[in-house]
């Protein structure tokens, strides 16, 4: 909701100024077609690799605070339009699960939105459950489904053909 990008790069910002971690990587930013609950805008997506000394219980709220911050309610319409969304996808090759959080994200395998940027850090980072990198788990998902437009990093009027 709102500017896409200066919520992304707000968030970015945010993160670079709290404990939450050090940005170790960056991906293209990704215009994608919303899923599960498709009547809604497409959303501005892209992936960051942190280094951080917060357990992810730790990070979770970190991040949850940014995300206040910014402006976000706690109830919407799920997987709805949001001023912003930060989820911790990997966290080093560990398998966790809380009532709150599950690592890695629960449904990232599915998602396109998700494992093409992570491509564009390391394609070949291992999903620890499933034992296949990001790039074989991006390769399974039918190219008909999740529409994706990249755009780099600096300038979204410039689309890059995928």
């Amino acid at each position: 909701m709102g500017n896409k990008l200066s919520n992304c790069r707000d968030a970015v910002d945010s993160i670079k100024k709290t404990k939450a971690g050090r940005i170790i990587a960056h991906s293209k930013f990704y215009y994608t077609e919303p899923v599960d609950f498709v009547d809604q805008d497409w959303f501005l997506n892209a992936v960051l690799k942190i280094e951080t000394t917060l357990e992810p219980l730790s990070l979770l709220s970190a991040l949850q605070k940014i995300q206040v911050t910014a402006g976000r309610k706690s109830r919407g319409i799920r997987f709805g339009p949001r001023i912003i969304d930060l989820d911790i996808i990997f966290y080093d090759n560990i398998i966790f699960e809380h009532e709150h959080l599950m690592i890695p994200h629960p449904r990232m395998h599915k998602r396109r939105f998700v494992l093409l940027p992570i491509c564009d850090i390391d394609p070949l980072v291992v999903h620890p459950g499933l034992r296949k990198n990001v790039s074989d788990l991006l390769a399974q998902i039918n190219d008909n489904d999740q529409r994706i437009c990249c755009y780099s990093s600096t300038d979204l009027k410039k689309p890059i053909k995928l």
